[in-house]
């Protein structure tokens, strides 16, 4: 398995390249822990905190807080706990970092900022080599290895770059043994979106976790010298002197590519002795930010795609959609002597968030495809947090760029699964007791519900919604599902006990007696998948609860539903008398058929008029290939 890290994305690169795992918290005075596994930013004796590689620790991360630091890969480049990349620092800072002030990335996004559980404390499992590529071997390791230090929460921003059989990855694996151990993994989905069945976190004993907006978005905005001003998408830092500058095309500029290379700005197409002091048109153009244009002024770019995050640029640039593009290729055609404007990002209020953004990988899930995947939406776009300043800003990396920062702007899965994990962790501080499943249905069941017009792929791109912390303390009846019904659920999907073992590591059986269908585990959301067909179906979902809120109690079922099908459950009403009791229930979803390729959803939802206990609910036909 090809295993990379899910960081920070630009049009071309997958970037920040890294691996977290995170670990013990509490919520009172003890001297609880939050660990996190990835690519640490800490040199090589852990008890010195004194390297230029940790120079923004002494502000965010402090040495208090961070209690270890291992290193597994067996690379070259990863000798070192050292975070080359940015990555490690920005996922531990929005984990659990401390409150800075007045901080932000050249002005943008200022303000204060801290992590999600601040009080928490952090290990380091380096399993990721500086080229991004992560050892299987390490990240067993290092699960054993946090395991064993008395972890209470695990979060992994790496994946590979589509699904694979849980007995083949090593994420899978470790978060099983975890698991078993009370602990919960949280795991970012992957960077592979909008197409459907790309999510790597597949897993139903991890938290996959999906990323959406935030209401600030980043915005760069080019002007023309006709008085047309442009808005793109990209994180500029630069302010050029003056009001115009000499705009060109990038056909202009150069002396060795053809045509359609040089109005890309293909690389090595641009000459420096024509770019210097112009900013350059490039057309088409699929790469993002030219590499090779340090000696240009600036770049717009016009791209196909329409973006809906922004990254970070080594030079001042601004990515319009191609429709604009053709404007500043018509200014041009028809002006002597065009002139242009790049000038300084500016957050702007985004009224739609949240919404999942385009590159979040989607479900359904394409290994257990009755188990609906990502779990949950959380914060990852235009993120900022602490950075490496040993590693430039931009993305991807240019060595022309020179700048150092202590902050920096990154989107990713990467970035929303630390979100998830805080919000885990604040969750754990509450309920130091909880089992992992329980965490993970709490988080879920007490999700804000996202808006399917504004989400195309509804459940499939954000699960049971976005993450809502504060809620999620109190969910009132949580889903819990141990290893045993985990090893059930393995069985019921037609798993061998030497299939088994691979996973669980003891000598588990499936009993002969029992045979149920993947359906049947107690998951906090429902999903089957059904073959295209007008017959008539009828699904029982099987399910049951756990009071965790008051001890007498009477929840009230209702429902969101589509008009493409029928839900009931029975019973209707659930009534505790106890804290930690149990009832069961059963939902029955009906209807006249599926058509290949569509969905339909709906929620339920349980009450006690205090706490409100809600699960998505999916049907849909599709074939996987």
């Amino acid at each position: 398995m090809t295993t990379l890290l899910s960081s920070s994305i630009s049009p071309l690169f997958i970037l920040a390249l890294i691996i977290a795992v995170c670990i013990h918290c509490g919520a009172t005075g003890e001297d609880r822990k939050v660990y996190i596994v990835y690519m640490g930013a800490l040199p090589e004796n852990q008890n010195l905190l004194t390297s230029q590689h940790l120079s923004i620790l002494e502000e965010v991360l402090e040495e208090s807080k961070i209690i270890g630091a291992r290193v597994y890969s067996n690379t070259k480049t990863s000798k070192s706990a050292r975070d080359l990349l940015g990555h490690g620092t920005h996922t531990a800072s929005t984990v659990a970092g401390n409150l800075v002030s007045d901080v932000g990335f050249y002005g943008l996004a200022q303000g204060n900022a801290r992590g999600g559980v601040p009080s928490a404390r952090i290990a380091v499992y380096k399993v990721c080599g500086d080229d991004g590529d992560c050892s299987n071997y390490g990240i067993l390791a290092a699960f054993d290895d946090a395991i064993a230090d008395g972890v209470d929460i695990i979060s992994i921003s790496i994946g590979g770059s589509g699904a694979t059989p849980f007995d083949s990855d090593s994420i899978a694996i470790g978060a099983f043994h975890a698991m078993e151990k009370g602990i919960l993994t949280s795991q970012s989905a992957g960077n592979d979106g909008p197409s459907k069945q790309t999510t790597a976190s597949v897993a139903p004993w991890l938290l996959s976790v999906a990323a959406s907006s935030t209401d600030r978005h980043i915005i760069s905005k080019v002007s023309l010298g006709d008085g047309t001003v442009l808005q793109g998408n990209t994180i500029n830092s630069f302010i050029l002197n003056g009001t115009t500058h000499p705009l060109l095309y990038g056909k202009e500029v150069t002396k060795t590519c053809s045509e359609d290379g040089a109005r890309r700005c293909d690389f090595g197409c641009l000459d420096s002795s024509l770019v210097k002091g112009k900013i350059i048109l490039c057309d088409d153009n699929f790469e993002g930010i030219p590499s090779d244009s340090p000696h240009a002024l600036g770049t717009i770019i016009s791209t196909p795609f329409v973006y809906d995050y922004s990254t970070i640029s080594p030079l001042a640039a601004t990515q319009l959609s191609s429709e604009d593009g053709l404007r500043v290729k018509s200014y041009w055609n028809s002006t002597k002597n065009p002139q242009a404007n790049i000038l300084k990002s500016e957050a702007v209020n985004d009224l739609s968030a949240p919404t999942v953004v385009s590159f979040s990988s989607r479900g359904p899930n394409p290994i257990t495809q009755d188990i609906l995947k990502p779990d949950i939406t959380a914060p990852g776009v235009e993120i900022l947090a602490a950075y490496s300043p040993v590693i430039p800003p931009s993305s991807p990396s240019d060595d022309s760029d020179t700048r150092s920062v202590k902050y920096s702007i990154l989107s990713g899965t990467s970035m929303s699964c630390p979100h998830a994990t805080g919000a885990a962790a604040y969750v754990k501080s509450f309920h130091p007791d909880w089992s992992a499943s329980a965490i993970k249905s709490a988080l879920m069941t007490t999700a804000r519900s996202m808006n399917a017009t504004t989400n195309p792929d509804a459940e499939f791109a954000y699960g049971a919604g976005h993450i809502d912390p504060v809620k999620a303390v109190r969910p009132g009846l949580v889903y819990v599902a141990l290893k045993d019904d985990y090893i059930k659920f393995l069985c019921n999907i037609g798993w061998s006990a030497s299939r088994i073992r691979i996973i669980s590591g003891d000598n588990n059986t499936c009993p002969e007696s029992s045979k149920g269908a993947s359906i049947d585990l107690n998951y906090p959301s429902m999903a089957v998948n059904l073959p295209p067909s007008s017959n008539a179906f009828a699904i029982n979902f099987p399910r049951r609860v756990t009071n965790v809120g008051s001890a007498n109690s009477t929840y009230k079922a209702s429902f969101i539903s589509d008009s493409k099908i029928n839900i009931s459950v029975k019973p209707e009403v659930l009534s505790f008398t106890s804290l930690h009791e149990e009832k069961s229930f059963v939902v029955t979803v009906s209807g006249n058929g599926v058509p290949q390729g569509s969905m339909a959803s709906a929620s339920l939802v349980w009450s006690d008029g205090t706490h409100t206990v809600t699960s998505p609910i999916v049907v849909y036909s599709m074939i996987f290939l």
